[in-house]
């Protein structure tokens, strides 16, 4: 049965792909050398959920940092679909969930992109909320019940941990894969009983809902999830200038976050379009490091001592093995190899 799910999931990424690769050479994707060459583009991935990612781009802090490149931002749904853009070659920097990258350095994605930066760490910004009305009461209670969320995602790696913390096998729950978009609307119909998912779309269902279990919980459990910034391999060789500048740019929206919360609120909330009190009250559900944090042997370390993300990482990878979610994980050497370290002291001080 593993086997048929490997074959499953393999060939809806390929069918995913071959979709972007034909959208892409219509013109939608940007550059068409996948930031290899010489052309002076940037196709940026970016998630709508509350984060310093979504400040960068309200401000346009990159934009004038960059005014030689064009810069294009894309909206993505999940880090899925994200990986499945960096495998077409349509993507040069990306806001990705860590249990998807676990998946995107795995077999058979090998996907050679980098870890540049941590946007958050999941606290009460992602959780497993169980619809009012479906006699969910307890995680125990989801065995034969419809729980939905995005597949390969960090939601769904929390939903894996939060079963077999309750000692639920993940068999006897009816998963199934939907985007933060589509729950919403299964929900509203009362085709799912319970769901993982991330802010802003779980703010939604929290009003029609129970919360179970969140990330901050689960973290506290051992096992934690992160936002990451990832940057294409050939990328970051091809426009060194280009990091330098992004990182200072996160770094300043991380400041905003800690100094002037009510800024970063306004900020967030354009984007989302929320008001400033809702997208401050969603912010402050995530966990937010400050830009020096960034070094900590902790997260990404320095040069010649990568930190513990690399570890957070292969933890993932071996989690989502147990689970039959990949059939192996990348060795530690080659995920810290993964963590793109340089520079980052000078962008991150004060």
């Amino acid at each position: 049965m593993a086997g048929t799910r490997g074959w499953l999931r393999l060939s809806s990424t390929v069918a995913a792909l071959g979709a972007l690769v034909a959208v892409t050479a219509c013109g939608g994707g940007g550059s068409a050398d996948g930031g290899k060459g010489g052309g002076k583009a940037i196709r940026i991935a970016y998630q709508a959920f509350p984060s310093g990612d979504l400040i960068v781009k309200e401000k346009g802090w990159l934009e004038k940092a960059l005014p030689g490149y064009d810069i294009k931002w894309t909206k993505f749904d999940s880090g899925a679909s994200i990986n499945t853009a960096f495998v077409a070659g349509s993507v040069d920097l990306a806001a990705i969930g860590s249990s998807p990258v676990a998946r995107g350095l795995s077999e058979p994605l090998n996907i050679p992109y980098q870890v540049t930066w941590v946007l958050d760490v999941a606290g009460e910004n992602e959780a497993l909320v169980a619809r009012n009305g479906s006699g969910i009461t307890s995680v125990k209670d989801l065995a034969g019940k419809k729980v939905a969320t995005p597949f390969s995602s960090t939601s769904h790696y929390s939903l894996l941990a939060a079963l077999d913390q309750a000692g639920v096998d993940a068999s006897k729950v009816q998963l199934l894969d939907l985007e933060p978009q589509d729950i919403l609307a299964a929900w509203t119909r009362g085709d799912i009983d319970a769901t993982y998912v991330w802010l802003p779309t779980l703010e939604e269902l929290k009003k029609t809902g129970k919360v179970l279990v969140s990330s901050r919980e689960l973290a506290a459990a051992g096992k934690p999830t992160l936002d990451l910034g990832v940057a294409a391999t050939s990328f970051l060789k091809a426009h060194p200038d280009v990091l330098p500048a992004w990182r200072k740019a996160q770094a300043q929206a991380l400041d905003l976050i800690h100094d002037d919360p009510d800024a970063a609120s306004a900020a967030v909330g354009k984007q989302l379009g929320i008001s400033p009190a809702e997208a401050g009250a969603q912010l402050q559900q995530g966990i937010f490091l400050k830009p020096a944090e960034q070094a900590d042997a902790k997260w990404l370390g320095t040069p010649g001592k990568v930190g513990g993300l690399a570890d957070n990482l292969h933890s993932a990878a071996r989690f989502l093995v147990d689970q039959k979610q990949i059939d192996a994980a990348p060795d530690l050497e080659k995920l810290r190899k993964s963590i793109h370290v340089e520079g980052l002291t000078d962008a991150v001080a004060p």
